[in-house]
């Protein structure tokens, strides 16, 4: 398989062309001949012209690329090496919304043919992939894995936004049905990732170590969220506590903020689904999502204090949510934890107004109810900076003065404007 692929007799495809697929798909590209697979005929389309609907890559990472976009099933079976990169997000219950993954396995139980390989990089609890994924690939193939095809698995490490650890810099780990699948899957991922390969023992711990990366961290800045709710009943400004406490050696630093996104807010969900399911109720995992899916009420609880205290009459009370996506920098809205802020705002019957460069308005109607502000007004009582984009930490205190009362607040969600707000009321987390 490898040395068909390096030559050029065989294709690799990457079903799902998302934050992960695309970037995945075109650097296989500027060596391997792809196919790239997406059931949205309008991502196609743009693809096609050299645009990343996700808006993270610019046109030049097209260029040469021997790389075929399509949603065409003909067009997809023409491969060999098949590469899952679909979403996998939780519904309203935060129960684990495996319907995409079992679509894609669908579409690959259609093409897929003996000697063939399926690497899924979606992000699932472990036992998903040869549990739930492979048994529809077989009974739809007719194929049986590991003797007909081969199976594997490796973790996506995108990362929206950030442009220094990227695909081809992060160590990739990697596991297979057997040592052969292993080897081979190594080999064919060392073609894109300078850093190296991992070789996980079963596909079970590499599905394995890619929850815990993220459940790691949720704990850790709900630790820092708890740790907020504490210091400001103190009257302690959260962020001057983390800056003296990191000027120790092994102080790892983790910030206060809301969790939202793909990833840190949804992948401890898979975790506890399956432990459940195995008849052990998560403790601390639960705990620590608790604490950060609670935040968005805190913060708005904190605005409606300052607005009843100060301001008096709430139904004529305006709000400024600056930043709507999940989090700096990037378009992505997906679970973004500011609607959650925004919802609740308006709850209390507050009227609420949201900016944001990045964010499409459309996009936010279609998902959680709300677009954009374009001309903000002068009068808020209150402005909630929930998103530390790069255009906005340039803003100053004349600028808040501006738009705001003479009594409002300032409520600076990650710290960036500390001591730099004399004029108006401020708080962060």
């Amino acid at each position: 398989m490898y040395q068909d692929l390096i030559d050029k007799n065989k294709k690799l495809a990457v079903i799902g062309l998302g934050y992960v697929g695309l970037p995945i798909a075109l650097e296989f590209a500027k060596k391997l001949k792809v196919t790239g697979f997406d059931i949205h005929a309008g991502r196609i389309e743009m693809m096609r012209n050299k645009i990343d609907p996700s808006q993270e890559l610019e046109s030049a990472a097209f260029d040469d690329c021997d790389i075929e976009f399509t949603n065409n099933l003909d067009v997809l079976k023409q491969a060999n090496f098949f590469i899952v990169a679909v979403p996998t997000p939780v519904d309203e219950h935060n129960v684990p919304d495996l319907l995409p993954i079992q679509k894609a396995s669908e579409t690959i139980g259609k093409v897929i043919k003996k000697g063939d390989y399926v690497v899924f990089e979606s992000t699932v609890y472990p036992g998903c992939t040869e549990e739930d994924c492979l048994p529809i690939i077989e009974k739809i193939s007719g194929l049986k894995a590991v003797t007909d095809f081969k199976i594997g698995y490796s973790p996506e490490r995108i990362n929206p936004g950030d442009k220094e650890h990227t695909l081809s810099s992060i160590v990739k780990v990697v596991s297979g049905c057997c040592p052969d699948s292993l080897q081979t899957i190594a080999d064919v991922y060392r073609l894109v990732v300078k850093a190296g390969v991992h070789k996980a023992s079963s596909i079970k711990v590499a599905e394995a170590a890619k929850i815990i990366e993220n459940t790691q961290r949720d704990l850790n800045i709900a630790l820092m969220n708890e740790l907020s709710i504490i210091f400001d009943k103190m009257g302690i400004n959260t962020f001057e506590v983390l800056e003296a406490a990191g000027t120790k050696w092994n102080f790892l630093r983790f910030q206060p903020g809301l969790v939202g996104g793909h990833c840190i807010g949804v992948d401890p969900y898979y975790l506890t689904y399956k432990s459940k399911q195995l008849g052990y109720n998560s403790q601390v995992i639960l705990a620590g999502r608790q604490i950060n899916d609670g935040m968005a009420g805190y913060v708005a609880k904190k605005v409606l204090q300052f607005i009843i205290k100060n301001n008096g009459n709430i139904k004529e009370a305006k709000v400024l949510v600056m930043g709507a996506t999940f989090k700096e920098n990037v378009s992505d809205i997906r679970n973004s934890k500011i609607a959650d802020v925004v919802k609740e705002l308006k709850s209390f019957s507050l009227n609420v107004d949201v900016t944001d460069p990045h964010a499409n308005s459309e996009e936010l109607k279609h998902e959680y109810g709300f677009g954009l502000t374009e001309n903000h007004a002068t009068d808020y009582d209150a402005v909630v900076v929930a998103v530390p984009h790069t255009s906005y930490k340039n803003l100053d205190d004349a600028h808040f003065t501006s738009i705001t009362k003479p009594v409002a607040l300032i409520a600076d969600l990650k710290g960036i404007y500390r001591n730099k707000i004399n004029s108006r009321s401020y708080w962060s987390l």
